[in-house]
């Protein structure tokens, strides 16, 4: 008997187990058959961040051929399987997605300048874009004659300094200093580069006077300059660059106080062309297209009404969308708008998740790199997130039609209006704190008056006036623009004042955010109770960003500027004269808001002219940090004990072999290859901007070179 075989095997019972389970997650799909087609977009945006996070060729390819072996994989789950379906389609869409975009790049991208240049520039003018808040005018050019320049540049032109003629067709010549764009200057960071190679700009400057018009513009400006430009005389004050924004989606005469204060308190999604403002102009156009048609006896007996009036709706959202520039989030908006009317004509349920599944698709397909964009990301999140609610058997039950009196009624209404808000600010958080390292916690609230006020009383205000423009009746109603402008500003003000309006974090990692992402996906998409498991990701995502540790040391991308935590929790920067710019983004990467100081007023710093020398606390042990101030030649014997003294040394030049920190040596040569730099003592980690070896096309790596202030000493 004991050399009989076995009546039950480990084996068998392992495979009834996978028989039972891929039983129930089929019965779980059949359930949520609905649902499924929503994780189209999902798949394909996978394979399009794929590409932005793997480094090079290897990776894409490695991604790719990944994503077709999971197909094949998924081909060998039994015919008819909705799970077999799912991986076979998504393994080929997220492949679709990295060819997607990897071919845009190849095809369609404009390299960056190789290095920085100071040269004549002969240019045809493209585009022109005032920016009163910043006292400049900024110009797309088309270089002539210049083959070792970009098809287009972006120059800035200080408003003293702007030529008679300037405007579109125009041909200058002015001298200028040219640079690639901008990449991240420390991680977390924004990335101007990407974004500026997908809209084909090569290189930025400032152009330097005198500014010569060789051929003065003949073209009547833009109506969309000549709509920023009307405005702007009709309203004075702070209200100028909202007025101005809302009309044209411009936000260049909005000063920057105004622009930070609507940022904390969670109102910068008004300024923004987006979905509220293409809804609320198409709303209004169908309102008024129906009750006029309904005057005529014959058109309301005869004609149909909303039929017609969709029409109407849809011709002004494509207007609106083309004036305002036709941004990402305005063009997901009126694409959105457009599948609702849609579905209105035909007489069907428009408002749906699949509405928002095909949109999304739509802007994937046509323009992939928006993707990594917070503008898509936000617009999508919190246009899912409303919809998703709306379903809701509970929400529904709560915002249902009913017989009561009107104080219940605006009870329930507020309710709802809060709810919304509320979901909408979770939804967006992790977004907001990934691109941007802040937060606003307050959001909700402050909506729940500037949403309805924005809606239902500026925007058909400043509508009016333009209207009444027409026939030079407008300034009442320009003044009443103002005024209800004003007090949305005095909200935002108010708000953003409160030490709650935020929450600040250092740079957020990738995965963390991708599991905050994926949680709230899988909570938002599903309908039966196994949604809530996405709750778990969710957790650890936020667990993981609460534990986040600010920086101890953060090197921009040049070198010159270094920004170490004192021993208090503040921030203090090497170069105290260092501009605003420099100040924000290593402020906003270490997730700190508060005053900056010098790293030579700190206790534990020694610092000369040339070299600073700093002492920190942290991971149980004492760090000794050197860095370089000038471009003066430092004594050998000097410099080469400073090196062997200290842990870190950080110059924005090429450093000598001879000098040897205990740790790490920062030069031109590192950061060449890694961009800005974050580390933490406490873990002794460092974090780059780039991985070695990024073959994104994007990318310029600066050739080192060597600096004179190092020649050896005789």
């Amino acid at each position: 008997m004991a050399f009989e075989p076995r009546q039950t095997s480990l084996w068998w019972g392992a495979a009834a187990w996978l028989r039972g389970a891929f039983s129930r997650v089929e019965s779980w799909l059949e359930t949520e058959r609905e649902q499924i087609p929503l994780w189209v977009p999902i798949a394909l945006g996978a394979g399009i961040a794929a590409w932005f996070l793997l480094p090079d060729r290897a990776g894409w390819l490695a991604f790719c051929c990944g994503a077709l072996a999971l197909a094949c994989l998924g081909s060998l789950l039994p015919d008819g399987a909705r799970l077999r379906r799912m991986i076979v389609a998504g393994g080929m869409l997220a492949c679709i997605g990295c060819a997607l975009i990897w071919g845009k790049a190849v095809l369609l991208g404009q390299p960056p300048l190789a290095r920085a240049v100071f040269t004549m520039v002969t240019g045809e003018v493209m585009a022109v874009r005032a920016v009163p808040a910043q006292q400049m005018v900024r110009t797309m050019l088309r270089p002539v004659d210049a083959p070792g320049l970009p098809a287009t540049i972006r120059v800035n032109i200080a408003e003293a300094d702007v030529p008679a003629g300037l405007g579109e067709g125009a041909v200058i010549r002015f001298r200028v200093r040219l640079m690639p764009p901008a990449p991240p200057s420390v991680p977390g960071g924004y990335d101007f580069a990407a974004r500026a190679y997908f809209q084909g700009i090569g290189a930025t400057g400032k152009a330097l006077k005198p500014i010569d018009v060789l051929r003065p513009s003949t073209a009547p400006p833009p109506l969309r300059a000549r709509l920023f430009a009307h405005i702007r005389e009709q309203v004075d004050g702070p209200a100028q660059g909202i007025a101005v924004a809302l009309a044209t989606g411009d936000q260049g005469a909005i000063a920057e106080a105004d622009a930070e204060a609507m940022r904390r308190s969670g109102l910068a999604h008004l300024l923004s062309i987006s979905g509220l403002h293409v809804t609320a102009l198409i709303g209004a156009v169908i309102f008024l297209l129906t009750r006029v048609m309904a005057l005529s006896q014959r058109a309301a007996l005869d004609w149909p009404l909303m039929l017609i009036a969709a029409g109407g709706g849809a011709l002004a959202g494509i207007g609106y969308t083309l004036l305002t520039g036709a941004e990402v989030p305005t063009l997901r908006s009126c694409i959105a708008a457009l599948l609702v009317l849609g579905g209105l004509a035909l007489g069907r349920d428009a408002i749906t998740l699949r509405l928002v599944a095909v949109g999304a698709l739509i802007v994937l397909v046509l323009w992939p790199e928006a993707m990594t964009g917070p503008s898509f990301q936000m617009s999508f999140a919190a246009v899912t997130a409303l919809v998703a609610l709306a379903e809701h058997p509970r929400f529904r039950a709560l915002t249902s039609a009913r017989d009561e009196g009107w104080a219940r009624r605006a009870g329930r209404v507020l309710a709802a209006m809060l709810m919304t808000g509320i979901v909408v600010e979770l939804v967006l958080m992790p977004i907001a704190l990934f691109h941007f390292h802040k937060a606003g916690m307050l959001g909700a609230f402050a909506n729940l008056v500037a949403i309805p006020l924005t809606t239902f009383v500026v925007m058909p205000l400043e509508a009016l006036a333009l209207l009444f423009d027409l026939v030079g009746l407008g300034a009442l109603f320009w003044w009443m623009t103002a005024q209800t402008l004003n007090l949305l500003l005095l909200i935002a003000h108010g708000v953003a004042a409160s030490p709650m309006a935020t929450m600040l974090t250092p740079a957020v990692p990738s995965w963390l955010f991708a599991l905050m992402i994926g949680g709230l996906l899988w909570c938002l998409l599903w309908r039966s109770g196994w949604r809530w498991l996405g709750l778990g990701p969710v957790a650890i995502g936020v667990t993981g960003v609460l534990l986040l540790s600010p920086p101890d040391i953060l090197v921009t991308s040049d070198g010159r500027h270094v920004a170490v935590r004192t021993s208090t929790g503040g921030m203090a920067l090497l170069r105290a004269g260092a501009g605003d710019y420099v100040r924000d983004t290593l402020a906003e990467s270490a997730g700190y808001d508060g005053p900056i100081e010098a790293m030579a007023d700190l206790r534990q710093a020694r610092c000369s002219t040339d070299l600073c020398a700093v002492g920190m606390q942290a991971g149980g042990r004492r760090w000794h940090v050197l860095a370089t101030r000038s471009d003066m030649l430092v004594e050998r014997a000097l410099f080469s004990q400073e090196c062997a003294a200290a842990d870190i040394v950080i110059a924005d030049r090429a450093l000598p072999r001879w000098c040897r920190p205990r740790w790490l040596k920062i030069d031109r040569r590192m950061l060449a290859r890694t961009g800005g730099i974050a580390i933490d003592l406490d873990d002794a980690r460092v974090s780059t901007v780039r991985m070695a070896g990024d073959a994104h096309p994007w990318i310029v790596a600066p050739r080192p070179r060597r600096s004179p202030s190092w020649r050896p000493q005789l």
